[in-house]
């Protein structure tokens, strides 16, 4: 069946400003696609026609389009059967696309997308230089603890002879502790650069055979988590550190790529017979359909294992997962907290005696000399301390440790108001809200605990002196991470739009020392999904080095991880519910476990779908393959219920996402059972979804099927939402973030148009289309209809129009389409353009095809289909009507 495809005019912008309205003659295009580019997949050649025979099947739609009057660039050829036969093309003309999706030799049609160069989650890059450096975790194999992996270590398990391909930004692989060298016999033993130091994702790449990196180092971190060599200043090791790595780069030292790059990588990877392939990259998507995404999950479905970030979006809440990670059959990672923190300590002196005292940094505050303290209140219990201006009565604070109570209005007020009285130095202590990282602004200054705090204060009130010094070396501390074991804030939730089950895994990623490159210090602690991506990666070279590389145990795998996985809570309080499922996939990966049950559980996970095509029952099986009868019985563990959409609103509530304990229900068709050596049980769950929740807030319910025996714990994963999709809004149709109701055309001056407007489409006079979506939608259609058009439309405030009743049966008859994208996301509610604030299209004067649009009176009808919606169906699309826009060429 072919594809939908995206017909671009000029345009869309990203980005968003509360109550300011955007500057509209931007050119970035939704979804980040790239203007003019496609991917275009055809048919085999064993498929293609026999007068075709002896052509290429690229040459037979190269041949085709030219001599349909298309003007086009090759980019590159994709040439893998079975996988994918295809090629990226650059058109000369954007409204020519209508000609390549209506090529029968054409199977699919997909816009060129640029993925962003992947991040770290820290505010600050922590190079390290020794192991008594104050930023090294202080069990620097926490990780591997946490994981299992320490245990198959010390059973020789090292993934030797297992070959892992990283897509990355390539690898210094000069570093000691990844073999110190290139090519045949070393760590890093092939590769390519398909970029080059130069590309920025807006130039022309420069492809060469040396992937080195010694400009950016994300890949080269990634690359020491699955493979440092043991015996270094740090005492860590990768998770697979025998095995062998291909060095894939697809980023310069800076910018974005264009995911027809990463196909290539993909594609280059399965060429050179790489076991597993690893991406620590990717962008909001929120679909299953972008060609990367297509592609690894048919890697994966031949038996290889892709591990794939499943983001770092969490803030901005439900249905944002990422894209290639979307891919249905790899394995998404989530980020798990690591157990430790590396911080500092202060050292207590004058007429107190006290343990040196914890403060939250991970680099000694610059202060050189020995201080005194100064409270700016002797109260311990005041609730407001610094909020309003210093009395006049206070010294000059520039010669003091200024300690300050937390507490009703911001850091930055507090210490702007000490500073006004001359402070260069604070600490301020915690007042229960939790010992975690602060924002200060340029301020010297961080948090401290409250018994700290309230001693230090206490003693300052007593007329007691109290000197503090902060070492600049050797006072680092091990201090445990509250947070230690959960999930990490910043991982994105999913599930997609369309109810797959994303992420699939958790592994640690939060706090991770690893290898940088050398030139840039050789060691560093980074945070993010990208670091869990390459844990999970190492996990698989360790599966395969023992169970074999047959695609069996390949295509098996995700099963056998998530359902040897263990259960992450939402939090380390008593009685909080786990976490959801939508973040931490099946839970944290158990190596050990994995690599050595004896029972196969499948699936590893159950999709149960919305109300509408909800699927209560579902079977899985349990086979041993162990010498030994075991014994089973079942239970139900809930995860709390997400609360995706927030109350009363049609947003996507941030994260973290709010848990109810509102849960399903499962009834099984046995309570326990037996599986003798070599025997298959089925079993089935009936399951229930969770009553009285409120369906507007599209609660996705979660958690796991238990089975219990007297020594170990298996699980299967499921996931359900108690509503229905196709009920959810999908347009914003408010007035909350610019202070004006969307959609809206904006005029030439970037006001909104209100009356009826000409536009000479001279220049930069042309109309803006501009708009938010509050969920993902399958399908946007922007259409030209005459001025006096009586369409009854969905989004547009009654009173303005002379509305018909709905025809939901037949299509509405317009008088051309300009404008068609597929598979969009929800835009976040972020507040600059990087992250996906909001859509813009400047208009041309043609039509998507290519046809000059006559000059006239028009309307512009905006359409979005709502989620498992039929584009036949009109009643299934969120309608809206522009005013009047002249045509005026």
């Amino acid at each position: 069946m072919k594809a939908r495809y995206f017909s671009p005019l000029l345009l869309a912008g990203a980005a968003v400003a509360v109550v300011t309205l955007p500057s509209h003659r931007t050119t970035s295009l939704p979804n980040n696609a790239i203007p003019n580019k496609f991917i275009f997949e055809v048919a085999s050649v064993s498929e293609i026609p026999r007068d075709l025979q002896g052509r290429s099947p690229h040459e037979a739609v190269y041949d085709s389009l030219r001599k349909r009057g298309v003007g086009f660039t090759v980019d590159r050829e994709f040439n893998h059967e079975g996988l994918f036969v295809g090629a990226s093309v650059t058109l000369d003309n954007a409204d020519d696309v209508k000609t390549l999706v209506s090529d029968p030799k054409i199977q699919a049609l997909r816009p060129v997308i640029s993925i962003p160069s992947p991040k770290d989650q820290l505010k600050k890059l922590e190079i390290v230089k020794s192991r008594s450096d104050p930023h090294v975790p202080a069990d620097t194999e926490s990780t591997h603890i946490l994981t299992g992996v320490d245990k198959l270590h010390a059973k020789g398990v090292l993934g030797k002879g297992i070959k892992i391909g990283i897509i990355d930004t390539g690898t210094d692989y000069t570093h000691p502790s990844l073999g110190g060298g290139f090519g045949p016999g070393f760590k890093v033993a092939g590769g390519f650069d398909f970029v080059g130091d130069a590309y920025d994702g807006s130039n022309t790449p420069v492809p060469d055979n040396d992937p080195l990196d010694q400009c950016n180092g994300h890949g080269t971190h990634v690359a020491g988590i699955i493979g440092a060599n043991p015996g270094n200043e740090f005492n860590i090791s990768g998770v697979a550190y025998e095995s062998t790595i291909f060095s894939y780069r697809l980023f310069g030292c800076s910018g974005s790529v264009s995911d027809d790059i990463i196909v290539e990588a993909l594609l280059r990877g399965v060429s050179d017979g790489m076991n597993i392939l690893t991406m620590s990259l990717g962008g909001a998507d929120g679909w299953t359909e972008s060609s990367s995404s297509v592609v690894s999950s048919r890697i994966s479905a031949t038996g290889r294992i892709v591990t794939i970030a499943a983001g770092n979006d969490g803030a901005f809440g439900s249905w944002y997962s990422s894209s290639p990670g979307n891919g249905i059959n790899s394995l998404s990672v989530a980020s798990i907290e690591n157990t430790v923190i590396p911080l500092q300590n202060a050292t207590v002196s004058g007429d107190v005696t006290h343990d040196p005292i914890t403060y939250f940094a991970t680099f000694p505050l610059p202060i050189n000399d020995t201080r005194p303290v100064y409270a700016t209140s002797n109260d311990t219990t005041v609730v407001d301390d610094a909020c309003d201006p210093l009395p006049d009565s206070t010294p000059d604070l520039s010669k003091f440790i200024v300690v300050i109570r937390r507490g009703t209005c911001t850091f930055v007020q507090k210490l702007q108001n000490a500073a006004d009285k001359g402070m260069t130095a604070a600490l301020i202590y915690d007042n229960g809200n939790g010992f975690a990282a602060i924002t200060v602004d340029n301020f010297t200054a961080t948090l401290i605990q409250a018994d700290d705090g309230a001693f230090l204060v206490e003693q300052f009130a007593a007329g007691k002196e109290v000197l503090l010094t902060f070492p600049q070396s050797g006072a680092d501390t091990q201090f445990p991470s509250d947070v230690g074991g959960l999930v990490s804030t910043f991982t994105s939730y999913g599930p997609t739009n369309d109810m797959f089950f994303k992420p699939a895994i958790a592994a640690p990623g939060g706090n991770i020392i690893s290898t940088f490159p050398v030139p840039l210090g050789s060691f560093a602690v980074l945070s993010g999904t990208s670091m869990a991506t390459p844990f999970m990666a190492g996990v698989s070279a360790l599966l395969f080095g023992v169970k074999g590389t047959s695609p069996a145990v390949g295509i098996a795998a995700r099963d056998l991880f998530q359902t040897t996985a263990q259960k992450v809570p939402s939090s380390k309080t008593d009685g909080d519910p786990l976490q959801t499922l939508t973040q931490q996939g099946a839970g944290l990966v158990d190596a050990f476990h994995a690599l050595n049950t004896h029972i196969i559980v499948s699936p590893g996970q159950f999709v149960l779908n919305d109300t509408a095509n909800f699927k209560p029952l579902q079977t899985f099986t349990v086979k041993n393959t162990g010498r030994t009868s075991k014994s089973f019985k079942l239970s139900h563990v809930p995860a709390g219920t997400a609360t995706t959409v927030t109350a009363g609103d049609i947003f996507a509530a941030d994260g973290p996402v709010p848990l109810t304990t509102q849960y399903a229900s499962v009834k099984f068709s046995e309570s326990s059972f037996t599986v003798r050596p070599g025997q298959t049980q089925k079993l089935t769950a009936h399951f229930t979804a969770p009553k009285g929740v409120d369906a507007t807030t599209f609660p996705v319910f979660s958690g796991w099927i238990q089975l219990t025996s007297a020594d170990e714990q298996l699980q299967v994963a499921y996931m359900g939402l108690a509503a229905s999709l196709k009920d959810k809004q999908i347009v914003d149709n408010t007035d909350e973030f610019f202070g004006l109701q969307l959609p809206a055309i904006l005029d030439t001056a970037g006001d909104v148009q209100v009356a009826p407007t000409n536009y000479t489409f001279n220049g930069t006079d042309a109309p803006t289309l501009l708009f938010r979506l509050a969920f993902g939608t399958p399908l946007i259609l922007v259409d030209l209809v005459p001025s006096n058009a009586k369409i009854s439309t969905t989004l547009n405030r009654r009173e303005e129009l002379d509305l018909l009743p709905r025809k939901s049966s037949s299509s509405i008859k317009t008088l051309g389409n300009v404008f068609e994208f597929d598979y969009s996301p929800r835009n976040s509610d972020a507040s600059d353009a990087a992250d996906n604030g909001w859509s813009e299209i400047t208009l041309t004067n043609t039509f998507a095809n290519g046809t000059t649009i006559p000059n006239g009176s028009y309307k512009l009808l905006f359409r979005a289909l709502k989620v498992t919606g039929s584009p036949k169906n009109e009643a299934d699309f969120e309608s809206w009507l522009s005013p009047v826009i002249g045509v005026a060429a």
